[in-house]
């Protein structure tokens, strides 16, 4: 009699996948179970080099002491959850680090990088307002932003695949194109409430903002009384050598929003403001019930302490240098430039990237593209150079694999 085969864990999982959750992910066929420094693996034994990082979240890898000690403390007190209707320590201890470790004079709390840009730009058009400029609501973002999937945010991010099946969105974006001064010129006015940039794209393919243009769009922000924005959900804490994107440029924002990689892990959102721009804000104006929670800011206490560290940083400045100086000593017809800073790089090929990504798992890579024809590098911050030697012997052989 014919045996019908046994229905595996991964096999449950990944039906249970299709049966129960709405299908806005396409995820690959294993299942992940635990994960070590920087090495993830699968039901199946399966280890994996992780090149993603829970897409730039988890600077510190998997399984850190420090961060695990940091947020079981937290739960041993029993205080998982009080809401913003009362105080806590770990919130405000946390505020003062990213206060004393910036620009910023304020800090407001969200839980996503897409919560944060909401917030900003209701702060933006709440300090026009306070200033009695009540027509003064414009927006300006740039081409190949990615800010979000929320209605807001969404707005700011000009790409119709996110934006056509959504509309109408929010009124009142104007566009301009990435590092281009006489176009953001054109688009900046005195309708302007703020102006929004990532120092780094990261959604958008890797591309490094010039310092001369952001130098160009504080002074047109300061000319026509706008806020600049900088947002560094992917780029920002450490990701780039330096802890806040900014600081290559010099140039300093009023507000600047942070996400992916706070709490190491943990949801959490954060909006950086000046004196000026915390001075509009109002109880009420904004809020949220889970903002700012005592496990999750304890845990983010304990990375930023750790990343600022300027041991920390120069491991990353170091490793991020030679993982560049090898993605260049790739031999391949298929390559078409090589660009990033710090742990962020990419890889430009002229063919499509989705087929090579499916190649790294099998031999033991976790990759993740920045548009169809880009390969994009976010490990976690500890990764070491013989981590990227084994990248590059592997990513090497699926190039030389390539048959379209």
């Amino acid at each position: 009699m014919e045996q019908v085969p046994s229905t595996t864990l991964t096999d449950e999982i990944l039906q249970g996948e299709q049966a129960y959750l709405v299908q806005t992910y396409t995820r690959p066929d294993f299942v992940l179970v635990h994960g070590e420094g920087v090495y993830l693996y699968d039901t199946e034994g399966n280890a994996y080099v992780d090149w993603v990082s829970g897409i730039a979240v988890n600077a510190l890898g998997y399984s850190d002491d420090g961060l695990q000690k940091a947020i079981t403390s937290q739960l041993a007190t029993g205080l998982i959850h009080a809401s913003n209707l009362y105080h806590t320590a770990p919130h405000v201890q946390l505020a003062r680090l990213l206060v004393e470790k910036s620009f910023a004079d304020r800090v407001f709390f969200c839980n996503s990088g897409t919560e944060a840009n909401e917030a900003a730009i209701k702060f933006a058009r709440k300090v026009a307002y306070s200033r009695g400029k009540t027509g003064k609501t414009d927006i300006v973002a740039f081409s190949g932003a990615f800010h979000g999937r929320t209605m807001g945010s969404l707005a700011l991010t000009p790409r119709e695949k996110y934006q056509k099946p959504f509309t109408p969105l929010m009124p009142g974006v104007q566009y301009a194109t990435f590092n281009d001064i006489e176009s953001a010129r054109a688009a900046i006015d005195d309708n302007t409430a703020a102006v929004i940039v990532e120092p780094v794209q990261g959604e958008g393919g890797i591309y490094v903002a010039d310092a001369a243009f952001l130098t160009a769009l504080r002074e047109l922000c300061d000319a026509h009384h706008a806020l600049l924005i900088f947002d560094e959900v992917q780029c920002g804490v450490g990701r780039t050598g330096k802890l806040w994107a900014y600081e290559h440029s010099g140039v300093q924002p009023d507000m600047m929003t942070l996400a992916k990689p706070l709490a190491g892990g943990l949801p959490i959102g954060a909006v950086l403001v000046t004196e000026a721009v915390a001075s509009a804000m109002q109880p009420g104006d904004h809020g949220s019930t889970f903002a700012g929670g005592p496990v999750v800011t304890a845990a983010a206490v304990e990375v930023l302490q750790r990343i600022s560290a300027p041991s920390f940083l120069q491991h990353v400045q170091e490793v991020a240098a030679y993982l560049q100086e090898r993605l260049q000593s790739i031999n391949s017809p298929l390559i078409k430039e090589v660009r990033g800073v710090g742990l962020m790089q990419a890889l430009e090929l002229t063919v499509e990237v989705a087929p090579i990504i499916q190649a790294g798992y099998a031999r033991g890579l976790l990759l993740v593209n920045a548009g169809a024809n880009v390969l994009r590098f976010i490990p976690p911050l500890i990764i070491e150079k013989q981590h990227v030697d084994m990248l590059i012997d592997r990513l090497t052989a699926i190039l030389g694999a390539y048959h379209g």
